[in-house]
C-alpha cells in the first residue's frame, strides 16, 4: 500500500513555493519553487507519485478558489487553509516562502489546519455582485460625508429638525451658493458624485434581483425575506456568503463562525466574558447586526410589505420567522430595561437571529428538519373547514400573520 504524501503550496501572484511532508515523522522538505502555472504544478505533483496518494493545502488569499477547482478536476485531494488558524511556533522570527510552505506541509500531516468551505462558481459569482454593491454603499457615504464636512466648513448647517438625505435636504444643499467659483465647483462635483453613487447601489440592486433567478440558493434568499428586517440584498448576502449552512451541525456553530459569541477567558472557579470576538465572517456579521436593529421596539403587527414578502414561503418558516420576531422584540426589550447600551442589545439580537436563520436554512434545504403542519382555517363562527385544493397543495395556511402574531401576543 503507498504512503500519503503531504504537500504544502504558499502560492503567491507570480510564484507558487511546493513542499512536501511524508508519512511519519521526517520533517518537511522544500520541493521546487515555480513561476505560476497550474500545468507545470500539477506536473510537478505526478512526480510525488500517483494523485490519489497526495493532499495539497494552500492558504486562503488574494488568488481565489481557482487553483483549488484546477486540482480538484484533476482528482488532486487539494484544501483551502484558514490562514489565521495557522498555528504559530513561538519562539520562531524568521520567515520566508520556503519556511512557510513548509510549515503547511507539516501541519496538514499531523492534522492541525483547518480548512475553509469552497463556493461553487455561480455562489462566488453572487458574492462578488453582493461585495460590490457594499463597495459602492461604502463609496456613497464617503462622498456624502465629504460633501457635508466642506458645507460646515464654509458656515453651512442643516436647519433644526431637518433630516439628512431626504428630499427636503437635498433641495437644500442645492440652494447654497458661493461668491467663490471654485467653491461652486466643489459643491457642484460633490452633488454629482453623490448622484452617481446612489444611482450605481440602485443599479447593483436590480441585477442583483435579475441574477438570483436560476440560482441553486434562490429558495432560500425568498424564504429569509419572511424576517423582520432581511430583504433582498441581506437575504442574498446571507446565501451567499454562508453558502452551505449544513456545514454548522448547531446553530452556536454559526453564531461562532460569524464572530457573534462573547470572548472568554476562565479557569478555575473563575469565568470572564467580554465583548464579541468579531471573528469570521465580518460581511455575515454586519448584515446580522443591521438587521437586528429592526427588531428594538418592533411591533407584533406585520406590514404590509412584509406580508407580500411572506407569499408562497413554507409555513414551517414562516412559523420561525414568527417565533424570531416574539423572541428578539421581547429580549431587546428586557435587556433595554436593564440599561444596557443600543449596541449592545443589538449585538445579543444580532446573535439569536443568526440561531433563526439557520433554523429556517435548515428547513429549507435540509430534509432532517420537519415541516410544521399547516393550522386549519376557521370560520368567523369559529368552526374549523377543511383547506381547499390550493392550501392542501402548497402547504400555506389561511390564517392571517397579523392574526397570528396578534394572538401569539395576547398568550405571552
Amino acid at each position: 500500500m503507498s504512503k500519503l504524501r503531504y504537500v504544502g503550496l504558499d502560492v503567491h501572484k507570480d510564484l507558487i513555493v511546493v513542499a512536501v511532508a511524508d508519512s511519519g515523522s521526517s520533517p518537511a522538505k522544500l520541493l521546487v519553487q515555480l513561476e505560476w502555472s497550474e500545468s507545470r504544478l500539477l506536473t510537478e505533483l505526478r512526480k510525488l507519485g500517483p494523485l490519489e496518494n497526495l493532499r495539497v493545502c494552500y492558504e486562503a488569499g488574494p488568488t481565489g478558489y481557482g487553483l483549488q477547482r484546477y486540482l480538484a478536476a484533476a482528482k488532486v485531494n487539494c484544501v483551502v487553509i484558514a490562514p489565521a488558524l495557522v498555528p504559530q511556533m513561538q519562539g520562531c522570527h524568521i520567515k520566508t516562502d520556503r519556511r512557510d510552505a513548509c510549515k503547511l506541509a507539516h501541519f496538514l500531516r499531523s492534522g492541525d489546519l483547518t480548512t475553509i468551505w469552497v463556493p461553487d462558481e455561480q455562489t462566488e459569482a453572487l458574492r462578488d455582485l453582493v461585495r460590490a454593491r457594499d463597495d459602492a454603499r461604502l463609496a456613497e457615504r464617503r462622498i456624502r460625508q465629504q460633501l457635508l464636512k466642506f458645507l460646515l466648513r464654509q458656515g453651512r448647517r442643516c436647519p433644526e429638525g431637518m433630516n439628512h438625505w431626504t428630499q427636503a435636504h437635498w433641495t437644500w444643499i442645492r440652494q447654497q451658493q458661493f461668491s467663490s467659483e471654485a467653491q461652486t465647483r466643489v459643491l457642484a462635483d460633490a452633488i454629482q458624485t453623490a448622484e452617481s453613487a446612489a444611482s450605481r447601489i440602485q443599479r447593483l440592486d436590480e441585477d442583483l434581483a435579475e441574477c438570483v433567478e436560476g440560482w441553486r440558493s434562490a429558495p432560500l434568499v425568498k424564504n429569509l425575506q419572511a424576517f423582520r428586517g432581511i430583504k433582498l440584498v441581506t437575504a442574498v448576502g446571507l446565501a451567499a456568503e454562508i453558502g452551505d449552512f449544513g456545514r454548522f451541525p448547531r446553530a452556536s456553530k454559526l453564531m461562532a463562525f460569524v464572530g457573534l459569541v462573547p470572548r472568554e477567558n476562565s479557569s478555575g472557579q473563575t469565568r470572564r466574558q467580554g465583548g464579541l470576538t468579531k471573528a469570521g465572517n465580518h460581511h455575515v456579521r454586519r448584515l446580522l447586526i443591521e438587521a437586528a436593529w429592526q427588531y428594538i421596539g418592533a411591533p407584533l403587527i406585520l406590514s404590509q410589505y412584509l406580508v407580500r414578502r411572506r407569499e408562497g414561503v413554507p409555513e414551517a418558516v414562516v412559523t420561525i420567522a414568527d417565533r424570531a420576531l416574539r423572541r428578539l422584540r421581547t429580549k431587546a426589550h428586557k435587556l433595554s430595561l436593564r440599561k444596557k447600551s443600543s449596541t449592545k442589545i443589538a449585538g445579543a439580537v444580532a446573535r439569536e437571529l443568526a440561531g433563526f436563520v439557520w433554523a429556517a436554512a435548515r428547513a429549507t434545504t435540509g430534509p432532517e428538519t420537519p415541516a410544521t403542519p399547516p393550522a386549519k382555517p376557521t370560520t368567523k363562527a369559529g368552526k374549523s373547514k377543511p383547506p381547499s385544493k390550493s392550501q392542501a397543495n402548497t402547504g400555506q395556511s389561511s390564517v392571517s400573520p397579523r392574526k397570528r402574531l396578534a394572538a401569539a401576543g395576547a398568550t405571552r
